[in-house]
């Protein structure tokens, strides 16, 4: 056995089994040396020869440097048995040429100082009794005078991405959910990676802001987005990582541009906002309940001490964001809100950043969970129902706070219900 490992393009084993492909054939490599990595890049089956590629096109090995010629077979499914039993044992014990040769349908070529990589394909390995064990249909080889040493192969599979978790997880119902990211800084940057982690149909990433060196310790982004818009950049990383879900980028400010974020509503099915500012939540609200759509609302309090993440459903007896926080400050807790006013960053007028960004990313991933449970439970699936409406999580030990955000211990977390709607609220009462 080598170490070497050999990519099939999926368009690859089509070839391969394509009833005029006949039984034998030339493939040539592009090859990645760090990686000990071969790529096949051509292969001619009968009197055709077809190029093959990786997705995404710019990988890397699609262009890397040429890796030599070689062949394949089809073969009886007795050699990957053979072949198995090489790889399984990590044999480093090669075959004798000659007992190799007489097992394909051709005498290959004479190996010479060189040598060459052989594919096999034993299309009977997917026929019983043959089916019911380890054996492949695709087996690789290196060719050489000394004697012939197992290959380990990888093909690409026929389906990638977040279909391959489907039946157990609710492909079709979240592949029809557009949610709206308000703000895409580290926590939204984190929570719109996780929204597409979990195969959501559509994203929608406002934010008007560019990322800059000092956003960089606490971002998803890397730095080679450095002047980029957030949301830009956010959806072209995204496409590189997670290309089931469609991503839209809008450099639009959700209190300034509000009128064109209500003209999104209509296609959107759940609003997040990660803003950090009083003003962005609370038009998040607003527009939120103006366009009967639930919103979820996360961020950091307490200098980073303490992670929230509300949700507001459009419902008769749940108030919204201004309501919430009221009931707070009627029952004797500290409203939290006027504190995030200031914001985070390195200006004059800005806080310290207090919060590091992997708790920062912590709070991005749970206000997803909350984002795709809500959507879930909308579809059915009462498995996701969470048990409140209010979550707290302790980042570190904060003293001095009551009510949800008293968690004495950091890991602590507790949920508590929604708040009705204040009787003299504007944005609660019927229009």
């Amino acid at each position: 056995m080598t170490s070497t490992l050999l990519l099939l393009p999926r368009d690859g084993i089509r070839h391969l089994t394509a009833a005029n492909a006949g039984a034998l054939g030339t493939i040539k490599f592009k090859r990645s040396e760090p990686d000990d990595l071969l790529l096949i890049s051509s292969i001619r089956t009968g009197a055709a020869g077809y190029q093959l590629t990786l997705e995404p096109r710019d990988n890397p090995l699609n262009s890397g440097l040429p890796g030599g010629e070689g062949f394949w077979f089809r073969v009886p499914v007795e050699l990957h048995g053979w072949w198995y039993e090489i790889i399984r044992r990590g044999d480093h014990v090669g075959v004798p040429f000659d007992e190799f040769a007489q097992r394909l349908p051709r005498t290959p070529a004479d190996p010479g100082a060189i040598g060459y990589v052989v594919l096999t394909y034993a299309p009977d390995a997917d026929m019983p009794p043959y089916d019911e064990t380890p054996v492949s249909r695709l087996a690789a080889w290196r060719v050489t005078r000394t004697g012939v040493f197992g290959v380990s192969v990888a093909v690409e599979p026929e389906t990638t991405g977040i279909t391959q978790l489907h039946p157990h997880w609710p492909v079709a119902d979240l592949s029809t959910v557009t949610v709206m990211v308000v703000g895409v800084g580290s926590i939204g940057g984190a929570a719109a990676t996780a929204l597409a982690g979990y195969g959501l149909g559509r994203l929608l990433l406002v934010d008007p802001d560019r990322l800059l060196w000092h956003n960089l310790i606490r971002h998803v982004l890397p730095r080679r987005y450095v002047g980029q818009y957030k949301a830009d950049a956010l959806r072209d990383h995204l496409a590189d990582h997670r290309g089931d879900t469609e991503i839209t980028a809008f450099r639009y400010d959700v209190v300034d541009d509000a009128d064109r974020i209500r003209s999104l509503l209509d296609e959107t099915s759940i609003i997040l906002c990660c803003a950090d500012d009083v003003a962005p939540r609370r038009s998040t609200s607003h527009l939120a309940r103006r366009t009967n759509k639930p919103a979820i609302l996360a961020c950091v309090l307490a200098d980073g001490g303490i992670g929230e993440v509300i949700r507001l459903r459009p419902w008769l007896d749940h108030g919204c964001l201004l309501c919430r926080r009221q009931a707070l400050a009627d029952g004797g807790t500290l409203d939290p809100e006027p504190a995030l006013e200031a914001g985070y960053g390195t200006g004059t007028l800005h806080r310290p950043m207090t919060a590091v960004g992997s708790d920062l990313f912590l709070v991005g991933d749970l206000a997803a969970k909350v984002t795709i449970s809500t959507a879930l439970e909308a579809a059915g699936h009462f498995s996701h129902r969470l048990p409140g409406e209010h979550f707290t999580i302790g980042l570190h030990a904060r003293r001095g706070w009551t009510g949800p955000f008293d968690l004495g211990y950091t890991g602590n977390m507790r949920w508590a219900p929604a708040a009705p709607p204040q009787a003299d609220c504007p944005t609660c009462s019927q229009p």
